[in-house]
């Protein structure tokens, strides 16, 4: 039977130690790369502060341009993870990162609302394929009582690109701006671009796309590793590729997922925004403010995680947080005239919502596998995606109408509390709809 991480024996002493060997190895190159993918998704929201009067660009236009990417996300995403699963990772993410670090330099040279549109939409179809990719990936290396941890320490990347993407991205807007002609918001685009590029080559040579390739593990290591992997995916569904977008629990955490994604994206692409409407000025200052909420999310995400790990329990883990990062926004709203306590309000939602991902993503993988988890996962993921184009273009035509962003918000937390109920009702095999809450969650179960 797999090996569990609370579990002291010697077996499980040696267990952990091989998978430490795997995380170390893994994790860091993943999470560079999660770092430039989430940069490169992202840095359209601090471009705005420029981009957006430069171009004479409306917020509806802004708002649609933004979320456009995750149309081509969607029409895309599945196709991209069943070639994963047939060619490798190793090839496939180095593929998808040097095309996507190519085209998001190129949206320096956007001059209209077409031509944006445009950009946009390719880079969301080049950039199909890499989240849901990993998340696939790391069933290959961790069974299921492990892998909420090491997914939880691959999503630190998009808190940590909030934390250094922030400043790095106002400091490129306001020092960069005029430099050999081209204005800050151009070079923004250009310097977070191209890095990406430069690490689609390193993936290349640096990954290994199962663990029988691993000649940095002994046979000892990779025969403890299979064994466990194999001991999971004995339980899991192995359906033709298609077949598992009939599957209702599939649809009902694409649901979920929807809500989630909700947030995070109206907090990543409006973050600044907010932050300049509360009074902060100037595109550095804007950035290092932004650092704030994410880097509170770096911590609880990880700890969110590691309570569900232990627990072996992931949806009022998930529900709680949602919650969480529902009432944070109505706090940012009410307290909008106050800019210290809109951000305790907006760090409040960022440590809630970024909390549901990684747990989230323990349930899909816990019952899909194979063929089956490459389309699931990526169904799942392009569905919830979908909310990534709704939120940012729902939000820009609410601002343009109200002339604030508050009832955006609003609508967000509504979609996050929609979610902390839905989840509750996504089934395990033998589960009722909705389980009570788990004893393992009462604080003498925790002793």
């Amino acid at each position: 039977m797999p090996h569990l991480a609370g579990d002291k024996s010697p077996d499980a002493l040696l267990a952990d130690a091989v998978y430490r060997k795997v995380s170390w190895r893994l994790i860091p190159m993943l999470f560079i790369c999660y770092i430039a993918a989430y940069l490169d998704r992202v840095n359209v929201g601090f471009a705005k502060l420029q981009m957006q009067d430069a171009l004479q660009f409306s917020e509806a236009v802004y708002g649609l341009g933004a979320g456009i990417f995750f149309i081509g996300y969607f029409l895309f995403e599945v196709p991209s993870n069943v070639i994963l699963h047939k060619v490798g990772a190793r090839r496939w993410i180095a593929r998808i990162m040097v095309t996507w670090g190519l085209l998001s330099a190129a949206t320096m040279f956007v001059n209209s609302p077409t031509t944006f549109y445009a950009i946009r939409f390719v880079l969301g179809a080049a950039e199909a394929g890499f989240f849901p990719g990993i998340i696939l990936y790391l069933t290959y290396w961790y069974p299921a009582a492990r892998r909420g941890k090491a997914t939880s320490l691959f999503l630190a990347a998009v808190p940590v690109a909030g934390i250094l993407g922030g400043p790095i991205s106002g400091w490129i807007l306001q020092s960069m701006a005029g430099v050999n002609g081209l204005q800050g918001w151009q070079w923004l685009f250009v310097l977070q671009g191209l890095p990406t590029v430069a690490l689609g080559f390193v993936v290349w040579h640096y990954l290994d796309d199962r663990v029988k390739d691993a000649a940095w593990l002994t046979p000892q290591e990779r025969a403890l590793i299979a064994r466990d992997i194999a001991a999971e995916a004995s339980g899991k569904a192995e359906a033709k590729v298609w077949s598992v977008l009939g599957n209702p629990r599939v649809w009902l955490l694409a649901l979920v997922y929807f809500t989630f994604v909700s947030g995070l994206y109206g907090i990543s692409f409006w973050l600044p925004s907010i932050i300049k409407a509360a009074g902060v000025k100037g595109a550095l200052d804007i950035g290092l403010v932004s650092a704030i909420p994410w880097s509170f999310g770096v911590a609880a995400m990880y700890f969110m995680a590691r309570s569900a790990d232990h627990r072996m329990e992931q949806r009022w883990h998930c529900a709680i947080a949602a919650a969480v990062g529902g009432c944070g926004l109505l706090l940012s709203v009410a307290m909008h005239g106050n800019a210290t306590w809109a951000m305790v309000g907006l760090t409040l939602a960022t440590m809630g919502i970024m909390s549901t991902l990684p747990v989230f993503w323990s349930m899909p993988t816990g019952f899909l596998g194979g063929a089956a988890a490459a389309a699931g996962i990526a169904f799942i993921n392009s569905f919830g995606n979908l909310s990534g184009f709704a939120a940012p273009y729902l939000i820009g035509l609410i601002k343009e109408a109200t002339q604030s962003t508050d009832a955006g918000l609003h609508m967000l937390a509504g979609l996050l509390f929609t979610g902390a109920v839905l989840v509750l009702f996504v089934r395990r095999p033998g589960a009722s709809a909705v389980s009570p809450v788990p004893a393992a969650l009462s604080p003498a179960a925790a002793r």
